[in-house]
């Protein structure tokens, strides 16, 4: 019987040691290389690329809507007028 609750002692012991050492040996693994300088500035050409063509399209919805707009006022108008016809 002790020796059956020394044998599980040992195995208990053994299995902590193998996740310790299995743990420290991950971890002592070296890091993976970061992106590149050619990555990072192409990274940046695309980010500059993405920023401008959001202005563009701000500045192409802002005028659609000023356009819109002014249609709205002709048919208020020509819906106006035509009342006054009637």
């Amino acid at each position: 019987m002790r020796n059956l609750k020394y044998l599980a002692f040992t195995g208990l012991l053994a299995g902590v040691a193998s996740i310790i050492l299995g743990s420290a040996d991950a971890q002592m693994q070296a890091p993976a290389p970061g992106p590149s300088v050619a990555e990072i500035k192409a990274t940046a050409e695309a980010i500059q690329t993405l920023e401008d063509q959001q202005k563009t399209i701000t500045d192409n919805q802002a005028k659609i809507d000023a356009k819109l707009a002014g249609i709205a006022d002709a048919v208020h108008q020509t819906k106006l007028f035509a009342a006054r016809v009637r």
